[in-house]
Order: structure tokens, then C-alpha cells, then sequence
């Protein structure tokens, strides 16, 4: 099938290749031309813009955009909705938050337009592997465009969530739980550095979880990857953004009333993490000096 692609970053870059290897033409629209002109060579057509991509489908039009969440995102739809005709289909692939999607579904719908949001995850790892999808949306938009999704993903590697918004609502939580399994790994991580057994080795220990343990997972295989490579993390530093969606799980989990304290304290470290000194640190440590005269380290 004929499919467009509008933003051709780590995710939007390697779902157009696996497109085009699955045997699809593909039409691709990038800010910048560099990752226009890659895609050319390995057989994608490319489009100056948006409005150029647009005219190089052929109605009934299947436009993907992998763009950041936000303004970017709401400019780019705002664009395609003047620019697209009746039973055209916009999935977004990017992280948008679902409460967006919803309303953005209902205004696309007025044109004539159906919006699917694809919920994506893999990382870089999806061109080899395949994406995971959790779409959400319109059931016979999602059928016309199955045979995208289904080279898009591995074996059993897509669903059809629901309504508009689920596919996106899906993927917020996905994260969420993300948060809390990389806090739950770093922290036994740097239990087991801090121990007095100098000898342990993280990679082995990552390694050997693997083999039949209750907490091995794809995740830990990484870690392993990256002790390989980094015995001591030396070379990095220990700070971690968050795309937003941990945040909006949180706030979701407040909303709903639902207790998520792992989840909660995983978005509470990732902002920790980015602090060189803490303050709040430094108000308990001179108030235990206070009340019980605890010694307090000097300032560096």
C-alpha cells in the first residue's frame, strides 16, 4: 500500500524503512532534507513538504506523523486537515497525550478525516525487531491500513485498543510501568556496586538473571549490553529526562483515584536525578544536625 510519513526522526526514520523493505511506497516530508535524501536512496519518494506529500498520494491518502507531542504535532494536523480530502486517514505515531487525540479525532472528523493514534514502542531496536502498536481509533480505518501496521510489527506485535484515544491512552500507561522497572533495576544495580563484594560482575549478574529468573526481561539484557561496554557507567552521567507520558500517568492515577506509588516515585527520582546538589537534602541533613547534633558533611 501507498503510505506517507511526516517526520523522519529515530522512530519515523526506521518505520519508513520497514515500510519500504515490507514493500510499500512511501512518500516522506522531514523539516530538514538529509533525511529525506537517505530515504531516496533506499527507495522512498520524497516530498519537499507537507503540502508536496499531500499531492504525491493517491486518494484515499494514509498519512503517518511521528513528531513530538504538542505544538509541533497540533501545527502539523492543523496543516493536513486543510490540505486532505474526505476518507483520508492521519495516524500519529508520536507520544501524544490521549486526552489530545480525543479532541483532535472529534475536530478531524468534522472534515471528513479519521485519526488514528498508534501508540509505539521499541526504541532504535524497531527496524530489526518490529514495533509494538497499540492503535486506537476508527475499526475500518484500522483494517484499510492493516497491512502497514501488520509489516510494522513483529508477530502478534499490534492491537486495535478501541475508540480514538486508547491507542494513545495504552501507550501513556506502557511508560508509566517503564518508569517503575528502570527505577527498580537502577536501585538493585547500585545496591549490589555499593556492596562489599568488589568482585561482582554487573554484566554476569544481568547475564545470569536472564536465565530463568522471575525478573528477567528484555531490559535486563540491555543492562547487560551496556556493563559490556561500560563496566562502571563511567562515561555517562547520571541524568534521566522523561518524555511526559510518565508524568501524565501519574496525574491520570490521580485523577482516577487509583494509588500508583511506585510509578509516583519513579517520576520523582527521574527529577532528582537532575539536580547536582539537592536542597531538600541539605535541609534534612542540617535538621538532624539540629535536633540530634547528627554530623553533617561540608560543602565541596
Amino acid at each position: 500500500m501507498q503510505c506517507g510519513m511526516i517526520g523522519l526522526g529515530r522512530m519515523g526514520g526506521n518505520m519508513a524503512r520497514r515500510l519500504l523493505r515490507g514493500g510499500h511506497d512511501v512518500v516522506v516530508s522531514n523539516r530538514s532534507q538529509e533525511p529525506v535524501e537517505e530515504l531516496k536512496s533506499e527507495g522512498a519518494v520524497g516530498a519537499s513538504s507537507v503540502k508536496d506529500l499531500v499531492e504525491k498520494l493517491e486518494a484515499p491518502r494514509a498519512v503517518w506523523i511521528s513528531l513530538p507531542s504538542g505544538e509541533v504535532t497540533e501545527n502539523t494536523l492543523d496543516q493536513l486537515k486543510s490540505l486532505l480530502t474526505h476518507g483520508d486517514v492521519i495516524v500519529d505515531s508520536g507520544n501524544s497525550f490521549y486526552k489530545d487525540t480525543l479532541r483532535r479525532g472529534v475536530q478531524l472528523e468534522e472534515s471528513g478525516l479519521d485519526l488514528l493514534d498508534q501508540g509505539t514502542s521499541s526504541g532504535i531496536w524497531g527496524l530489526e525487531n518490529g514495533f509494538c502498536l497499540m492503535i486506537g481509533g476508527v475499526r475500518a480505518s484500522f483494517e484499510r491500513l492493516e497491512p502497514a501496521f501488520k509489516t510494522l510489527a513483529p508477530p502478534d506485535g499490534y492491537l486495535h485498543t478501541g475508540s480514538s484515544g486508547s491507542g494513545h491512552f495504552v501507550k501513556m500507561v506502557h511508560n508509566g510501568i517503564e518508569y517503575g522497572m528502570l527505577e527498580a533495576y537502577g536501585e538493585g544495580f547500585e545496591i549490589l556496586k555499593s556492596s562489599n563484594f568488589e568482585s561482582l560482575d554487573l554484566a554476569a549478574i544481568s547475564h545470569l538473571w536472564n536465565q530463568g529468573s522471575v525478573v528477567r526481561s528484555w531490559l535486563l539484557e540491555l543492562a547487560e549490553s551496556a556493563f559490556r561496554k561500560d563496566p562502571a557507567l563511567a562515561s555517562i552521567r547520571g541524568y534521566v529526562e522523561d518524555s511526559g507520558e510518565g508524568r501524565w500517568t501519574v496525574l491520570e492515577s490521580l485523577e482516577r483515584n487509583v494509588p500508583a506509588p511506585v510509578l509516583a516515585l519513579s517520576l520523582m527520582m527521574r527529577f532528582r536525578s537532575r539536580q547536582d546538589e539537592s536542597f531538600s537534602a541539605k535541609v534534612i541533613a542540617a535538621l538532624r544536625n539540629e535536633f540530634g547534633g547528627h554530623e553533617v558533611r561540608p560543602a565541596e
